[in-house]
């Protein structure tokens, strides 16, 4: 049975991405289109491989949107852990903007740790948010976004 596999598609998770501007140059250099998914109009560039898709300005409506495209041969770029699982659970390559690839095998534990420092946070045990972006994360990102692409194109993704 000879099947077609899906191109390579990234999709964004736009709302509060830190690393937009990388996404953009990885997809002109490689071709890959790129969709950004926010609740409301932001700047992309205008750029035939890159669209934006606005949803509504409701809770999860990027989330659902994005997990309802997620497929084998999607790279999904989302910090938010229960969208990655989503996305995981659909076949997409997911990393987080720092890198960060979650997959079958983390994201249980991604889920499990998410939701024990949002009880920590709730119950005001802990008051910090995550640390700071940093160059080291905007440079592992775009590595594991190149490598993320080899491995698709090499599985046989357009």
């Amino acid at each position: 049975m000879d099947h077609k596999l899906e191109p390579v598609e990234i999709l964004v998770d736009g709302d509060a991405c830190p690393v937009k501007a990388e996404v953009y140059r990885v997809s002109e250099r490689t071709g890959v289109p790129a969709v950004v998914v926010a609740n409301a109009v932001i700047a992309v560039p205008r750029d035939a491989r890159v669209r934006l898709v606005v949803v509504a300005d409701t809770l999860d409506a990027a989330d659902d949107w994005i997990a309802e495209h997620s497929r084998p041969g999607t790279i999904v770029v989302t910090a938010d852990v229960p969208l990655a699982s989503r996305a995981v659970k659909a076949g997409a390559a997911v990393l987080a903007p720092n890198g960060k690839p979650f997959t079958p095998n983390s994201i249980g534990m991604a889920l499990a740790t998410r939701n024990l420092m949002d009880q920590l946070r709730t119950s005001g045990e802990i008051t910090g948010g995550p640390r700071p972006f940093s160059p080291r994360d905007r440079s592992a990102f775009l590595g594991a976004l190149d490598q993320a692409i080899t491995r698709l194109r090499r599985a046989g993704h357009p």
